[in-house]
């Protein structure tokens, strides 16, 4: 890494630092008091030791004997020292810990805040693996520098007030004991150079495999069906051994310089100790003076490579601060107004002229716009059910979407009750409309916290909503009941429970609008039938949008809306689309033939059926009739 990328780090590591004391200002200004007692004690603990010998350790060495009381003075200056130092070492780590924990715990806190606030756009394009990854480990490389900082702070201190000490004592000695700093200093700063960009690609790569695992994880399902357990194997262990290699360069790295930086303090040391015997020896100095020297600067040296810590955890501060900023810095957060939605029974839903399209990363780099939406008005009148009705990837999905402000339109509006919904305060759209989509999810909680999602819902009310979706028989013998809890993703569950469940916590909220993304699919038609008949007597003042894919659901709408390639090409009765709209035509009559097929397997299996059960009795009558001959002839 070139010298200005260094210097590049370091600055940018300072401002991570200053943007960290400004937020936890008291417990760092702790952290650095305590740090400085420390350094402060440290310092008095050489002149101790230099004041004890030649008071007391020389004088009873030349009188051959020693007191109590001398033993007691030597012990209470001791432990006085030590004890005070303890004290700001303690202060110094609790603090520094409670500053490093807490901006932690508030850039979580921001991180996460600001997932849910990006619309589903941003999230499309970050995987899930990568955002756990900004939310943890990038929060924790960027404010762990916090441990070792207020111990560098420290050491300044304790370095100007032990060069005072030694230059008192003995001008010359001190002159020779500091002439290790400046080569400490440098070591350091060759160390940081060669450590910043490996620490860099380490902590980029523990991102990486963040990512990897997370995402085999996810298509746990869709890995053990495809028979993929190998390939996801062999994914994540590149991933995992391309990590291992850079943190064994980083390793190799401190393991190069380590042993360099610790021999120059020693060899230090043996230095002054020798010049201050030398010295001693011309009559320049005492021997307490050289005791206190030597151990002033023994105790000074080592604290020193505390700026190396800090040197080494600039990088991982800086890189893991990119990409949490990157997450708090995002465009695209939507914004919002103060405008309360009127409180209705039902919802008239309006989009006028709506475009929308996806921004899909090409291969050489760049993006294109991929129109998913284009040029849609409609209308859902208040109370009514209509139905959504269109082939795969006809935009169906992402309409709804944009009808409940899971995402802006790149132009045009969505109106509710007259109300353009990006004048809407925050959270006020949900509270009045409700969302059952494809891909139902289950928290790792209760049937109960699945419905309420901590909203305030009585148990009477849960049931009924649980009677409404076709879920109570099966939770009523599941083995506690509403607390009977559902395991991660909902896995004790089956699909169609998990919809009905998904279900019931829309109606729950008893919606003004309720829009239903073929929530239905994982259920039988004969229940479909049932929560649609059910839904559609207690709806009744609750406008409903149903994106429909059978004909059960279709003949459940009061008129439709046929959408092909993001546009709308009709809207009307099932009727009047069957006899204006070819498409509708097509897709209502694959439809039928379908369900005519389904009826057909059925009708098949149950005169198979019927043929086996006729055989079986014909083959009881032989054998009946076979013993009642044997009879006869007896």
């Amino acid at each position: 890494m070139p010298p200005t990328s260094t210097r590049s780090t370091l600055r940018r590591g300072v401002g991570v630092v200053a943007q960290g004391v400004r937020e936890q200002p008291r417990w760092f200004a702790l952290a650095v008091l305590g740090s400085t007692v420390y350094g402060i004690m440290t310092g008095l603990m050489a002149w101790a030791i230099g004041w004890c010998t030649s008071t007391i350790v020389i004088p009873a060495v030349a009188a051959r004997s020693v007191t109590a009381g001398q033993l007691w003075t030597i012990a209470g200056v001791i432990v006085g020292v030590v004890t005070v130092n303890v004290a700001g070492i303690i202060l110094r780590r609790t603090a520094a810990g409670f500053a490093m924990y807490n901006l932690g715990a508030a850039y979580r806190r921001r991180v996460t805040r600001q997932y849910l606030d990006l619309p589903l756009r941003w999230h499309h394009k970050h995987p899930s693996g990568q955002l756990l990854s900004n939310a943890n480990a990038d929060v924790e490389a960027t404010w762990n520098i916090f441990a070792p900082l207020p111990m560098a702070l420290g050491v300044v201190v304790m370095l100007l007030f032990g060069a005072v000490q030694m230059f008192v004592v003995d001008p010359v000695l001190a002159a020779v004991g500091m002439v290790v700093f400046p080569l400490l200093f440098l070591a350091n700063a060759v160390f940081q150079r060669r450590m910043s960009p490996l620490v860099t690609r380490a902590q980029q790569l523990r991102a990486e495999v963040s990512e990897v695992a997370h995402e085999s994880f996810e298509a746990a399902l869709v890995v053990k069906s495809m028979g993929r357990e190998d390939q996801e194997a062999r994914r994540f262990a590149e991933a995992a051994y391309t990590l291992r290699d850079a943190n064994i360069q980083v390793g190799r790295t401190r393991g190069t310089f380590d042993p360099a930086i610790e021999s120059i303090p020693t060899i230090g040391t043996l230095t002054v100790i020798a010049v201050g015997a030398w010295r001693a020896g011309q009559g320049a100095l005492s021997a307490a003076e050289v005791v206190q020297i030597a151990y002033l600067f023994s105790v000074l040296a080592f604290p020193v490579r505390a700026f190396g810590w800090v040197l080494g955890e600039l990088p991982r501060s800086v890189v893991g601060w990119d990409r949490v900023d990157a997450v708090l810095q995002a465009t695209g957060a939507m914004t919002y107004g103060k405008t309360d939605l009127p409180a209705r029974e039902a919802a008239t839903l309006e989009a006028r002229r709506l475009d929308f399209a996806y921004e899909i990363d090409l291969p050489e780099g760049g993006t294109e716009l991929s129109p998913a939406i284009r040029d849609v008005t409609v209308t859902v009148p208040a109370g009514a059910t209509v139905a959504l009705v269109g082939p795969t990837g006809s935009g169906k999905t992402t309409l709804t979407n944009l009808l409940l402000r899971l995402v802006d339109p790149d132009s045009g509006q969505v109106l509710l009750d007259d109300v353009d919904l990006r004048t809407v305060r925050h959270g006020g759209v949900a509270e009045v409309a409700a969302l059952v989509p494809q891909q139902t999810f289950m928290f790792e909680d209760t049937i109960r916290d699945n419905v309420t999602l901590g909203g305030r819902h009585t148990d009477d009310e849960v049931w009924e909503a649980l009677r409404v979706s076709q879920a109570r028989r099966f939770v009523r013998t599941l083995p506690d009941g509403l607390d009977t809890r559902v395991g991660e993703r909902g896995t004790n569950l089956s699909g169609g429970q998990r919809q009905r469940i998904a279900l019931a916590r829309a109606v729950v909220r008893r919606p003004q609008l309720l829009i239903l993304d073929d929530a239905t699919s994982a259920v039988d038609p004969s229940v479909e039938q049932e929560i649609l008949s059910a839904l559609r007597r207690v709806s009744r003042a609750t406008t409903v949008l149903l994106v429909a894919y059978r004909m059960a659901t279709i003949a459940l709408a009061d008129e439709i809306i046929y959408v092909e390639e993001g546009q709308v090409r009709g809207h009307g009765s099932h009727v009047s689309l069957l006899a204006s709209c070819p498409g509708y035509a097509a897709l209502v009559s694959a439809y039928a033939r379908e369900a005519a097929d389904r009826a057909a397997v059925a009708a098949d299996e149950e005169a198979d059926a019927d043929v086996d059960a006729a055989d079986a009795d014909a083959v009881t009558d032989s054998v009946a009739d076979a013993v009642a001959d044997e009879q006869v002839d007896t």
